[in-house]
């Protein structure tokens, strides 16, 4: 998709809340990072017997490799499509990283939810909130530095369903809810939507609204995933096709 044009591909996140971006960086900028990541975990590359847990999360990275992935034009040109030129935050670097690991046990973070923006402690993270303008976050990314297949755990998305979650967050305004009044409902509201796997080469980059609902999966693979899902941060409040698909979902 990262050659649709630009109305087509401002549709089609409108549409679907988000859109996948292919061949946003080369695959040696995705193996710098990957190495780099690898020395973090600990574990190493060409032992499985050191991958002993399910899933590895590190925090952010801001070194050379990293730097570029988050600055491709395409990717900057894309922000700009759709939050809108100078309404975001400029990227430097990626994180954070859910490093997973093929295995028969779950990692216990595969339920369905969508990120937060605001107002919540860092001993809590149900404890965050959301607002139906999106005070805080304009997208989420979901950034693949290693290829993803259809067992490699990649992250499951529930096509459309930014609209259920505007509709859901409307009539409370400013305050918006807590990831715990959300979850509240197990996200039923969204159990309809057709699901589709965030699948690609090492390179590949989801840019997804904040209210897309969406969940991890165990890995049923055999190589190691490595994915960065950082927010992009707006200027102000949100605009662009981003606070457009809400619009519309609320029309």
């Amino acid at each position: 998709m990262s050659d649709l044009p630009g109305q087509d591909r401002i549709e089609r996140f409108i549409r679907d809340g988000f859109v996948k971006l292919e061949n946003v960086f080369p695959e040696a900028t995705a193996a710098a990072c990957r190495a780099i990541l690898w020395r973090e975990t600990g574990c190493d590359p060409a032992d499985p017997a050191t991958w002993t847990q399910p899933v590895i999360r590190l925090g952010g990275h801001s070194e050379a490799p990293f730097r570029d992935a988050a600055t491709a034009p395409v990717l900057e040109a894309a922000f700009d499509q759709l939050v809108g030129p100078g309404a975001w935050v400029k990227l430097g670097g990626l994180g954070t990283f859910p490093i997973r690991f093929p295995s028969m046990e779950s990692a216990g973070d595969d339920g369905w939810h969508i990120d937060m923006s605001f107002g919540g402690t860092a001993d809590d993270f149900l404890s965050w909130r959301a607002n139906v303008a999106s005070d805080g976050r304009a997208l989420l990314l979901l950034v693949l530095l290693s290829e993803v297949g259809e067992d490699d755990a990649p992250t499951r998305l529930r096509v459309g369903s930014h609209v259920d979650i505007a509709r859901r967050l409307a009539p409370v305004g400013e305050a918006g809810l807590s990831l715990r009044e959300l979850a509240a409902t197990g996200f039923a509201e969204s159990a309809g939507r057709r699901e589709v796997a965030a699948t690609g080469a090492a390179g590949t980059v989801y840019l997804c609204h904040p209210f897309l609902v969406h969940a991890a999966q165990r890995h049923r693979g055999g190589r190691v995933k490595f994915m960065a899902q950082p927010p992009l941060f707006p200027v102000g409040k949100v605009g662009g096709a981003v606070a457009a698909a809400t619009r519309r979902a609320l029309a």
